[in-house]
């Protein structure tokens, strides 16, 4: 193999890259528009949540818990009936709907245990869980409170302090950024690589490098090196440009193990592009073909829920996915700012199941390079 003839052809996949526009549009707005709509505009934490009372009781006590819902967890509450509730809920109009019954300040004034229902849309499943917590504390604290006639809070048996580590405030645009970055890079490692041999067999330029001096490994290392350049300087300019500057997430780890990293797994996941497109014959073969495995390997990399909440078989079949160790270095470094004598194992992994794909499309690409030649 010669490095020369790699690098020749991985400049004519720039070119071939440079003057396609679609492609072009799409690498451009993945690393921009996709990073900032979701980081801003997808919440996992209470925030601007509707909600609606039903005040039944008409009393101080049930006005106090009405005005507990305060802005920026909640929108202004609004007052419905009862006879309201099924279908404000069935038509989606609110997230929580509190259910104050009759008497409940006359039950709580004689030491009865009046109960408040609170009917919540579990469809939106984090703003729903967060919700229902804060709202079940504050149900329970605001009665006590309003009875001892002050706010004062009453000594307890045991204290406790919650710290939010690497990510004092909740925010969930720090952890959503980072994460689109991982999408992103998995997506189009994927397509951008498979795309580039779909495309030469389907223009029959693929013809014209069988009969020139190249050998199958020269063909796709070029193919790897120039997509993946590409898309490392994407991310890598996300990174900085978009999730640590426009968005103001911090960078606890080292910016250099970060592209480090990226550039492991960028050879794993090109060359996992390059077996899928051995596989197909068509582009909308690949399109097909490469979708549903993009899913499941970022779906359950553990970049949306851990890995521990997931079946014990499901963790030791994702430990086979680059993206699942790639997902764990990137919240090891960017997080937590582990340096590589903590991470080293994940990108050992990244490097091997990418050898492990290399060899299996090189041994792929060369059956299809001899059918062709026959």
């Amino acid at each position: 193999m010669r490095l020369a003839n790699v690098y020749r052809l991985g400049l004519k996949e720039l070119f071939s890259l440079r003057y396609d526009p679609v492609l072009v549009f799409l690498i451009i707005y993945a690393f921009t528009f996709a990073i900032i709509a979701p980081s801003r505009g997808v919440k996992l934490q209470l925030e601007h949540a509707s909600v609606a009372v039903v005040d039944e009781d008409r009393s101080q006590l049930s006005m106090r818990l009405t005005e507990t819902l305060l802005p920026p967890y909640f929108q202004a509450p609004e007052q419905i009936g009862v006879d309201e509730i099924d279908a404000a809920m069935d038509a989606g109009r609110y997230t929580f709907v509190i259910d104050i019954p009759p008497r409940l300040q006359a039950d709580a004034s004689e030491g009865r245990r009046p109960a408040v229902q609170v009917i919540v849309d579990a469809t939106a499943m984090a703003m729903a869980g967060a919700g229902a917590r804060y709202l079940e504390r504050v149900l329970a604290e605001e009665p006590m409170l309003y009875l001892r006639g002050d706010r004062a809070e009453s000594p307890a048996a045991v204290g406790s302090v919650i710290r939010l580590a690497f990510n004092p405030n909740g925010e969930s645009a720090w952890f959503m950024s980072v994460m689109q970055i991982v999408n992103m890079v998995t997506l189009l490692g994927i397509v951008l690589t498979g795309a580039a041999l779909i495309r030469e067999r389907e223009h029959g330029t693929i013809e014209h490098l069988l009969v020139m001096p190249l050998t199958a490994a020269e063909i796709m290392l070029a193919k790897v090196w120039a997509n993946g350049l590409v898309i490392l300087l994407g991310a890598t300019f996300a990174m900085v440009v978009i999730v640590q500057g426009l968005l103001g997430v911090p960078n606890a780890g080292s910016l250099g193990l970060f592209v480090l990293g990226l550039g492991v797994y960028l050879f794993s996941i090109t060359a996992l592009g390059i077996l899928l497109a051995t596989l197909a014959r068509t582009m909308p073969q690949f399109g097909l073909l490469s979708i549903p495995v993009f899913l499941v390997m970022y779906m359950l990399s553990g970049a949306n829920t851990p890995l521990d909440a997931m079946p014990e078989l499901l963790q030791r079949v994702m430990l086979v996915s680059p993206t699942t160790h790639f997902v764990a270095f990137i919240q090891s470094v960017v997080f937590r700012g582990a340096g590589l004598d903590l991470v080293w194992p994940h990108l050992a992994a990244t490097l091997g199941l990418g050898a492990l794909a290399f060899a299996a499309a090189l041994a792929r690409f060369r059956q299809t390079v001899s059918l062709s030649r026959l």
